[in-house]
């Protein structure tokens, strides 16, 4: 695996990396391919017929037959040409069905492996290097093995048998020809030490030019209330310099290597007619087998033309396929194999947690999460709540300290045992195009309509869903309804319900309901998720006065740990909160 020195990048696979998944592919399908490189190399063979056959008539011609001869020859020539189109079309037909299948393959591998990595190491990658990743780079690896790939099969068993086919006729005009040979290899061995790097230079490029463009859209409210436009549009033109260098480089490399290629194409052909002129005046060879000889050099040269050609298409979908298998080995994957956690108990024991590109946010944090506990986390902004709430979900690993579910550690669990165990819901939601039942059951796949109902109605999203016209089959996202942010919100709440975690974590999940909703939704959802554990981040304090304890977090630490009633009477940082936010002195409730 080599690696990248941006900040956060995915990792990319290096060669043996690769040439592992290639093998795996191949030998995913290889009874296909064992018919297209059948089916091809037969089709070469035929192909050898017709300048054969000229050969013939030429020297039969020199010999004094006749016209019925030479028709004779001449159909010979007429039906392998015809078995060769065949041949050739079904090759290409084969292989391209055998690309197809294996494009699917690499599509749904990297769906799956998209899936599975954990949040933090996509948001420090950042989305634009996995978007570029996903369309670009597998676009270009499927290009590849759908047109590419049976282009090279067939123009290499072509080139291989032409080139035997020369030595046939005559040694030494072989060696004439595999001479021809000699300065392509050496341009392709300059080429090919060069291409892979700015390949993926260039890859690397598109990917910051895409992460600065979503970046900047995303976030184009921000950028208009701080005016930040010139800066942004100085990073996009920094990373579109960039990205137009690497482009440039690669096309450097490809107008050296194809200008060498071109050139040594005539001189094998005109080194062979000189050659075997000389031959034939000296009585060593027939003129039908100079003429057999030049046409199958020159039709050596055709097949070795697409194959050169696609060298080209090969080392950009080279260099991609190792961006998108380097998906695989992206840190905090290939975790399904950690221990079970023996309980639901939560143990936060001295962490410590410090951005890459920032001070220490967590101080020194102790705290125990009892299994069906409901713990409220408040305190001022930039206190390090969010934080926590990632650290106790596994999205991040603390610095220092530990964060254990059970006695394991959250962040060594995997995707799915950790979906399993917490869930965290922030005021992030995503409405996918589809039905509200195929929303709803990504949670879970096997819910019955019932349960779908049941999930809606406990966040108090079943009496806007039941309006819909079709109900659970009422079309979202795209060019159906469209919801809005409350909304989206309550059917992001509901899939929870429907995953039904033994510990829950709101990080300020009802945001974006007007405050009578949020209560009645946090409500619904304590009294569904009765028995289980539930950690609200929330600034406001209602849900506080209904938690079995409240923490305080100010400056990274805890400070303040109890009942609502315990820490109102202590008059410390909670009692002032919510003295505050009711507008009373601290110390009255």
């Amino acid at each position: 695996m080599s690696g990248d020195g941006a900040f956060g990048r995915l990792p990319i696979a290096g060669a043996r990396e690769v040439r592992r998944a290639v093998g795996r592919l191949v030998r995913a399908d290889r009874r296909a391919l064992g018919i297209v490189v059948g089916v091809n190399v037969l089709a070469a063979v035929v192909g050898l017929v017709g300048p054969w056959l000229l050969g013939r008539i030429i020297d039969e011609v020199r010999g004094g037959a006749g016209v019925a001869v030479v028709d004779r020859l001449a159909l010979g020539i007429l039906v392998a040409a015809v078995v060769q189109l065949l041949l050739a079309r079904w090759g290409r037909y084969v292989a391209h069905r055998f690309g197809e299948r294996t494009l699917a393959r690499v599509r749904e591998e990297f769906v799956d492996r998209a899936l599975a990595l954990p949040a933090s190491v996509v948001e420090r990658a950042g989305t634009g290097d996995l978007t570029t990743r996903g369309i670009a780079d597998v676009g270009t690896v499927g290009t590849t093995l759908r047109d590419a790939g049976p282009e090279i099969m067939v123009g290499g068993a072509q080139a291989l048998f032409l080139l035997a086919a020369v030595f046939f006729v005559d040694p030494l005009l072989g060696a004439v020809a595999a001479l021809g040979l000699v300065p392509i290899w050496a341009g392709l061995r300059w080429y090919l030490n060069r291409a892979r790097t700015g390949y993926l230079a260039q890859g690397a490029a598109d990917s910051d030019v895409s992460e600065i463009l979503a970046a900047t859209a995303g976030g184009a409210r921000t950028v208009e209330a701080f005016r930040l436009a010139q800066r942004r549009t100085a990073a996009s033109r920094t990373a579109l310099d960039t990205s137009r260098r690497t482009r440039l480089h690669t096309l450097y490399l490809r107008t050296v290597f194809f200008p060498v290629v071109e050139v040594s194409y005539t001189l094998p052909v005109s080194a062979i007619l000189i050659l075997g002129g000389v031959l034939h005046t000296h009585g060593a060879i027939s003129v039908g087998a100079v003429v057999t000889a030049t046409l199958y050099t020159r039709q050596f040269f055709e097949p070795l033309d697409n194959v050169l050609i696609r060298v080209e298409q090969l080392q950009s979908s080279g260099a991609s396929f190792a961006r998108v298998e380097g998906i695989a080995q992206a840190p905090g994957t290939g975790k399904e194999d950690a221990p079970t956690p023996a309980d639901d108990r939560i143990d936060v024991t001295g962490v410590r947690f410090a951005y890459e590109r920032g001070g220490e946010v967590l101080r020194g944090v102790d705290l125990t999460v009892r299994p069906g506990e409901r713990l409220a986390v408040v305190g001022p902004s930039g206190a390090g709540k969010t934080t926590l709430s990632r650290l106790l979900a596994g999205v991040d690993a603390p610095t220092e300290g530990s964060v254990t579910v059970g006695g394991v550690p959250v962040a060594d669990l995997g995707p799915e045992q950790l979906r399993r165990q917490v869930v965290l819901v922030t005021q992030e939601h995503h409405v996918f195009l589809g039905t509200v039942r195929d929303n709803l059951r990504i949670a879970e796949p096997g819910a019955s309509d019932e349960e779908l109902w049941a999930a809606l109605h406990a966040v108090g999203a079943g009496e806007w869903v039941g309006e819909l016209p079709g109900g659970l089959d009422a079309g979202l996202g795209g060019g159906a309804r469209a919801l809005d942010g409350s909304q989206a919100q309550q059917l992001a709440l509901a899939r929870v319900v429907l995953a039904d975690p033994h510990t829950l974590i709101l990080d300020e999940a009802t945001a974006l309901l007007d405050p009578t909703t949020a209560r009645h939704t946090e409500r619904a959802l304590a009294a569904v998720l009765e028995n289980r554990t539930v950690i609200a981040i929330a600034h406001r304090l209602h849900t506080a006065h209904d938690a079995d304890r409240v923490a305080v977090m100010e400056d990274g630490r805890l400070t303040e740990l109890g009942t609502h009633e315990e820490l109102v009477n202590a008059g410390g940082a909670y009692a002032e909160l919510w003295g505050t936010w009711h507008g009373e002195r601290a110390g009255v409730d």
